[in-house]
């Protein structure tokens, strides 16, 4: 997916599809797209509890990615985290309760 920068250039005005890996702000977070997101916004990590594989790491992207404000997700299986880049101050609580309800569970913020 190295073309998704020249891509998300070109279709800023376009909107994403529901089943797309892309977050709100049309960067994928697996890409370098997340720096441009992060100048932007609030990144806030977090620890994770269960996440184990690919299907984790789409859920939770998935998931986090459609709340208000979010601008992009990035998970970490191997660390245990979540990172998330918000308009403004993050709500904790909404954050954990779409974790929690997804499966998986906030276990604090990271240091």
């Amino acid at each position: 997916m190295s073309t998704t920068a020249t891509v998300t250039a070109a279709t800023e005005e376009t909107a994403t599809p529901a089943s797309s890996c892309c977050t709100p702000d049309h960067s994928c977070s697996s890409s370098g797209g997340g720096a441009k997101a992060a100048a932007e916004g609030a990144r806030t990590v977090y620890d994770v509890a269960g996440m184990t594989c690919g299907h984790c790491k789409a859920t939770l992207t998935k998931e986090i990615g459609a709340l208000e404000g979010v601008l992009a997700v990035e998970v970490d299986l191997a660390a245990g985290q979540v990172t998330v880049t918000t308009s403004g101050q993050p709500d904790d609580a909404l954050i954990a309760a779409t974790v929690d309800e997804a499966g998986y569970e906030v276990t604090g913020r990271a240091a």
